[in-house]
């Protein structure tokens, strides 16, 4: 497992520096490995324990903003300590780990770290955490606003209308039919059909005659 050394070195890359102290004393308060992923298109955060090695394991996505980086730091902490606290016997995203969720980021919202507008639409999520922030479009484009690089040519797919293409991941799809908060989508190349979040940055694909 790393060092609390070596964990502050890691973590004070990644998040505002106001946060460090109290992000630094969760992992010496519940000690766990961490680990600062390359972007994964299915997931943000990850939490797992390894019965092998009896390790609690956390890993953030190291393509975030400092502050969806924070929140994605939290989420995965309050992951750890609802199954400290109740093992698999409740449900993960459920009251009691919405409760820890709740009362760990209590302090950061008191102490003004984020930017007014995410402070405004990180509040509201807090009230009932969903089981991604990346399901709640009014924070997601809040956050967006801090991306480390901007495009002006990346638009979220909810902005495409039926029909259009784009790239995502390198690859690339046709926008099919929304449904909800996902839309299914046909990739071009091998015609096999996905549903991809309303929310997903894509960059539009010009269509030839």
């Amino acid at each position: 497992m790393i060092m609390l050394r070596r964990f502050r070195e890691i973590i004070q890359k990644y998040i505002p520096q106001e946060a460090s102290v109290y992000c630094v004393h969760l992992w010496e308060k519940y000690p766990f490995s961490f680990k600062v992923s390359r972007q994964r298109t299915s997931k943000i955060g990850d939490y797992r324990f390894n019965p092998r090695t009896g390790n609690h394991e956390i890993s953030v996505n190291g393509n975030l903003n400092p502050y969806a980086f924070l929140i994605t730091y939290v989420h995965e902490v309050a992951h750890m300590m609802h199954y400290l606290k109740n093992g698999n016997n409740r449900p993960p995203h459920g009251k009691v780990w919405k409760q820890i969720f709740q009362d760990l980021m209590q302090p950061l919202m008191a102490d003004g770290i984020f930017p007014e507008d995410i402070h405004v639409q990180l509040a509201r999520h807090m009230k009932n955490p969903k089981a991604s922030s990346q399901s709640d479009a009014a924070l997601v484009k809040s956050l967006k606003h801090f991306d480390h690089h901007q495009d002006d040519t990346e638009l979220y797919l909810e902005e495409l209308d039926e029909g259009a293409s784009f790239v995502l991941n390198r690859r690339v799809y046709t926008k099919i039919k929304k449904r909800r908060t996902r839309s299914l989508c046909r990739e071009k190349r091998t015609g096999r059909n996905f549903l991809i979040s309303e929310l997903a940055v894509v960059k539009e694909y010009p269509e030839t005659d």
